[in-house]
């Protein structure tokens, strides 16, 4: 098993160097697990955040050959659980197949005050797939 950790050119860059965007743990079969740092986006409205999130976990998955159906696992954060309506609208536009497992809790605030929405997400990598420059 091989484990490497860094952060896409294709994706927002971390705030600080505390965190890497991505950790992919290679198999010997080829198959890899890709662990996605939580991802915030910016933007006025919590459908706005969802879009921008959703849309910066795409291009990090892409980055490692994968794509949203591959996602296994969501974790999410909301500042306001009474909108998981919303949250989950959008979220549907993006996950489209069979839902991974998934767990959405409130939290009373995010690192960035402006914050809605906060979304961690595991990818599973099938052999077939190789890992993009």
């Amino acid at each position: 098993m091989q484990i490497t950790v860094g952060s896409p050119a294709c994706a927002p860059q971390p705030l600080n160097d505390y965190y890497s965007q991505v950790a992919r743990v290679e198999h010997g079969d080829g198959s890899a697990l890709l662990y996605l740092s939580g991802q915030v986006a910016e933007g006025a409205t919590l459908a706005e955040q969802t879009r921008g999130v959703f849309e910066t976990i795409d291009a990090l998955l892409r980055a490692h050959g994968a794509t949203l159906a591959d996602v296994i696992n969501i974790r999410t954060c909301l500042t306001d659980i009474g909108r998981i309506g919303e949250y989950g609208a959008v979220r549907r536009e993006f996950l489209t197949g069979t839902p991974p497992t998934s767990i959405t809790f409130e939290v009373p605030r995010l690192f960035r005050p402006q914050a809605l929405v906060e979304v961690e997400v595991v990818a599973a990598v099938p052999a077939r797939t190789r890992r993009a420059g």
